[in-house]
């Protein structure tokens, strides 16, 4: 139930005045004074149709006390659903758990912060705001509220949960007197105890949750081609659905939901199963899970190779009875196989390859013909996997003797080698241990392994580079090769247990799940983790959204098999030698326990009304009604008579509305050329709008501070409303429902290219126009670009003005690196004469320019000018940063100077004559 506070409540104690209020107010029109004239007896029986009351009428007087007492009530602070104040005059510490599990309802705890800061500030208190996943170093800072205020939208949510070792250590160096405020995120941590204990011995502990359940997304389980799906929550809640989507790219590259399943978890339950049955091709898409509605790191599982079932295609011959079935190596292919990858089958290389697989294996084939080594060599370079196995006809043909053959990774000696018997020296080799760098590398070897036979390589300087496998005697026996973005494998040993007992051990199916042949079917083992090095690809933050870490240090086997998350440890994907690793914060065996607190610690709950301050809307309602009141007060008196006048009395109401809308293109005109302005056009959409703000409020600080140009706040542009001519250069983000403007936008437009204006369109998608042909960002754009009067295109040419007129730059990156920026072509029969450019019309200002790189990210600063968007990692994310900075800079020069850098090849000439 809502319930009303006073900030000033002392000055209620005006409502008292209201009847002394009434009485005078009652004197107003005063009363007419009595004179007796014997004259008026000549008037004695006529009859005034005009009446003028000689006392203020008892609704009048009633209105004028409502509008006293609105005006009492505002002054006095009314506030909606007011908490109670913390007494004290210690200072105040706000510590939030700002964890993954905070992430879910991080707005509405955001909210209760600025509440507890404004609180403070009344209160004149020092405060220190604390995040535990992020704890200040030295001293607690303690600020005022107001400087905390400022900052609260900096702080979010981390992907992990604090460290129980760091939050001891800092609870031990904190103020001896302390009143402290928790947001907690609702989950017991190894920490809270302890942490509860080290606030309560230094003052009053007041706790906030809310009511919000907690849910979280167990990894994916693939049993028998099925895809079980576990959601977590914590116990004693009721009955309910919850909805998880696949999500993955479709075959056009763009990233949507591919699949939904639900979970029902049973009233009092902690976990609630889904399943999924998926073609192969449509699961082999999903690069994660979600919990739908769930925006934190805990509701998302991330996939790696283990949910990947490849296709392998297996060039096969004509084969005999069941007999020799038994001894053909693709019995034993398919035995390893079978079970966990698509095994495509067929003699003809051409139908292999139309069916789009990930591995294609060749046993024991010689030579193939010119075009099916092309076909193959194309699709090996296109990403694919060769894996080749020796065997009798290998050894004897004459292939990669004299010259390395494009379809094996090494040269081979003429004939093969046999060891252990009759005819030969020596027993039979066993494999050495996988040395440091090879995929197999912490493989145990069994001690029944043994090769008897096998091609034997040509020595050549890069052999030990290429070997991945050998003998205990050096001899290598799996050796490989990377083509492009594809490669080669040569097993140098039968696939059959003819030259030896590998195909019949474990071993062999491990060797060919770490070659990413098949597809693992159970976890990664930790030894096998702590064994490599492990790249990372992508990481969630706190809200679940996925970020690109390939620019990140690698990290230790050691630290990834630990799964200490942290700064250093993000959920994510991870790639090495053996594969790709999804690293997610919620295991399989993870139970989600609710925090509990002492009976002396407050727990106060969201179901408490957020609270609003009312003082504007009573004042507003105050002077309405002293508004109507002079209206009433003019009516009474005569003063106010006919309909014209109350109509003329409208029409006046009504014209400051329509002179603030005249006054707002005025503001926005002197707004826009009482200095430079950037200006950015609206998409509709907050986030994108937002982040091209902060884009060109970053330029424009880099401009000021490197340049002599000094532009003004950027303005945001309504192409349908505002005017253009105002502004010389015009940003527009280009989103999949940018709205396609109106003819008479489209008029404005062309007048504004054709006037010498310059618009820069990036469809900020440059981190995925590589992997597709077309994105539904440029299929947009393209959409909006027909009707503009848009000169043909070109990229950039390497002797642009572009890339010269403040830096000297080669290319112009943003928050990506990308396919090329397009500016406007040279003319077919343009030739540059001593240095100056083709382009004559505008001084040589190119009137589009059009990317994808994102460069309002790059450039985005916020109000303190700090970056807002992480580019890349560490030193080379920076250097990227500077030079999107650098290219803005060259921007905006051309934009205002033109071909000034080109007529300085005149400079010698104008010199020579003004010599003579």
């Amino acid at each position: 139930m809502a319930t009303i506070g006073f900030a000033t409540p002392w000055l209620l104690a005006a409502l008292v005045a209201l009847p002394v209020l009434w009485w005078l107010l009652r004197a107003v029109p005063p009363a007419p004074v009595v004179r007796r004239f014997p004259g008026v007896a000549l008037l004695l029986g006529l009859t005034d149709t005009r009446t003028e009351t000689d006392k203020t009428p008892w609704w009048l007087l009633l209105l004028r006390a409502f509008a006293v007492a609105a005006l009492i009530l505002g002054f006095a602070g009314p506030m909606l659903n007011p908490q109670a104040a913390r007494m004290g005059d210690a200072p105040l510490l706000v510590v939030m758990d700002a964890s993954w599990a905070s992430a879910r309802d991080w707005s509405r705890r955001a909210e209760r912060v600025d509440e507890v800061l404004e609180e403070a500030a009344r209160a004149d208190r020092p405060v220190a705001l604390v995040a535990l996943t992020d704890l200040p170093e030295g001293p607690l800072p303690l600020r005022e509220a107001g400087f905390w205020a400022e900052r609260v939208g900096g702080i979010s949510p981390a992907p992990f949960a604090a460290d129980a070792e760091t939050v001891a250590e800092w609870a031990e160096s904190l103020p001896d007197q302390l009143d402290s405020y928790w947001l907690s995120d609702g989950l017991d941590a190894p920490y809270r105890a302890a942490l509860t204990d080290a606030l309560q011995a230094r003052g009053d502990l007041t706790v906030f949750e809310t009511s919000r359940p907690v849910l979280a997304l167990a990894p994916p389980v693939l049993r028998d081609g099925v895809l079980a799906l576990q959601a977590l929550r914590l116990p004693g809640q009721p009955e309910t659905d919850v909805d998880i989507v696949a999500t993955g790219r479709d075959p056009a590259g763009v990233e949507r939901a591919l699949a939904r399943a639900t979970a029902t978890f049973e009233s009092g339950a902690q976990s609630a199963e889904a399943e999924l049955v998926l073609q192969p091709e449509l699961r082999n898409r999903i690069s994660r899970f979600q919990i739908e509605g769930q925006r934190s790191a805990g509701a998302v599982a991330l996939t790696d190779d283990a949910l990947q079932r490849r296709k392998v295609a297996l060039l096969t011959g004509r084969e005999g009875d069941e007999g020799a079935d038994l001894l053909s190596p693709f019995f034993y292919l398919r035995q390893a196989l079978g079970p966990v990858s698509d095994l495509v089958e067929s003699p003809s290389i051409d139908d292999l390859l139309l069916t789009a697989p990930d591995v294609l294996i060749l046993v024991d084939i010689a030579s193939l013909g010119e075009v099916e080594t092309a076909q193959i060599v194309d699709f090996v370079r296109d990403g694919g996997l060769l894996l080749r196995f020796a065997g009798p006809r290998l050894a004897a043909s004459e292939i990669a003797r004299e010259a390395e053959d494009p379809l094996l990774p090494v040269r081979l000696r003429i004939g093969g080698r046999t060891v252990g018997g009759a005819m030969s020296w020596g027993a039979p080799r066993r494999l050495r241990e996988f040395a440091p760098g090879s995929p197999f590398v912490g493989l145990p070897i069994p001690e029944d392994v043994t090769i008897a036979a096998q091609v034997l390589a040509q020595p050549d300087p890069g052999l030990a580079d290429r070997t991945i496998a050998t003998l205990a005697d050096g001899t290598p026996l799996v050796t490989r090769k990377f083509d492009e973005d594809g490669q080669i494998v040569l097993i140098h040993t039968t696939a059959n247990a003819e030259w030896s007992t590998l195909p019949l051990s474990g071993l062999f199916v491990q060797m060919l799940e770490r070659l990413a042949v098949s597809t693992r079917g159970a976890p990664m083992d930790p030894e096998t983790v702590e064994s490599q090095t492990w790249q990372p690809e992508r990481a969630l933050d706190g809200f679940g959204e996925m970020h690109d870490t390939s620019g990140d240090p690698v990290v230790a086997g050691e630290v990834l098999a630990s799964r200490a998350f942290g700064p250093d440890l993000l959920p994510g994907v991870y790639s090495g030698p053996v594969g790709t690793l999804a690293l997610n914060l919620i295991a399989v065996d993870t139970d989600l326990s609710p925090s509990t607190w002492p009976d002396s610690v407050t727990v106060e709950r969201d179901t408490v009304a957020v609270t609003r301050d009312l003082r504007a809307p009573v004042l507003l309602a105050g002077l309405a009604l002293l508004l109507i009141d002079i209206l009433a007060a003019l009516w009474v008196s005569g003063r106010l008579r006919g309909s014209g006048a109350v109509a003329a009395l409208f029409v006046a109401l009504m014209l400051p509305v329509e002179s603030r809308a005249q006054d707002s293109d005025d503001r926005l005109a002197l707004q826009a050329t009482g200095a430079l302005v950037l200006g950015h056009v609206l998409s509709g959409e907050r986030r994108v709008d937002d982040m091209a703000e902060a884009g060109l409020r970053g330029l424009s600080r880099i401009l000021f501070a490197r340049t002599s140009i000094e532009p003004d706040p950027p303005i945001g542009i309504d192409l349908e409303r505002d005017e253009l001519t105002f502004f010389p250069f015009l940003y527009w983000p280009i989103t999949e429902d940018s709205p396609i403007p109106s003819d008479a936008a489209y008029a404005k437009l062309n007048r504004y290219l054709r006037g010498g204006g310059m618009i820069l369109f990036d469809t900020r998608d440059a981190e995925l126009a590589g992997l597709t042909r077309t994105t539904p960002e440029a299929r947009r754009l393209q959409a909006i670009a027909r009707p503009l009067d848009i000169p043909p295109l070109e990229p950039v040419p390497e002797d642009h003005v572009l890339t010269r007129t403040f830096y000297l730059l080669n290319e112009f990156p943003g928050r990506y690196r990308g396919r090329d920026v397009w500016v406007e072509a040279a003319p077919a029969d343009a030739e540059a004469a001593e240095g100056m450019p083709f382009r004559n019309l505008n001084d040589g200002v190119t009137p589009v320019i059009v990317g994808g790189h994102d460069w309002a990210s790059a450039w985005a600063v916020d109000e303190d000018g700090q970056p807002m968007v992480r580019i890349g990692m560490g030193m080379s994310g920076e250097e990227q940063r500077e030079m999107a900075y650098r290219f803005g800079v060259n921007l905006i020069t051309h934009v205002l100077t033109g071909n000034y850098k080109s007529d300085q090849v005149h400079v010698p000439a104008l010199l020579e004559r003004l010599g003579q």
